[in-house]
């Protein structure tokens, strides 16, 4: 089994800033020269998520308003208490979202659907310097 690591760097706008990773993560992937196995994606830091979604307009705006109905801001978290810097409705997305991805990897190429990209979600209160590791295994 071979294992090949890399990272994609991105500066954000801040909260909830989607940027689709997915033409990055498949260029990482032809660059492990792995024909057959996983890619795994993973976004580094508490306040940030990984997924997947038809990356249009309209989801664009979907996605971050169902977070704001879900985990809304203005009410109590106790994480302000510690550190009273107004995030810690990120800190509750972002576990519910989650920091990874595994995609199958199927003749060098990713497994996804026509209209599946890979996201890198930005749930911080401020813009970010964030990294993205990308580790593929396989043959």
């Amino acid at each position: 089994m071979k294992v090949h690591t890399s990272e994609i760097s991105l500066d954000t706008a801040g909260e909830v800033d989607v940027q689709d990773i997915t033409d990055e993560v498949q260029r990482i992937v032809d660059e492990s020269g792995i024909e057959n196995g996983i890619a795994v994606i993973f976004c580094v830091g508490s306040t940030c998520a990984i997924s997947t979604i038809e990356y249009e307009p309209g989801l664009k705006k979907d996605l971050p308003e169902a977070l704001e109905r879900l985990f809304p801001k203005g009410i109590r978290y106790h994480h302000e208490d510690t550190w009273h810097d107004g995030n810690g409705h990120s800190h509750v997305r972002a576990t519910f979202l989650k920091p990874e991805l595994t995609v199958p990897v199927v003749n060098g190429k990713l497994t996804l659907g026509t209209w599946q990209q890979i996201i890198f979600i930005e749930l911080d209160v401020r813009r970010r310097h964030r990294r993205v590791v990308v580790q593929v295994l396989g043959l």
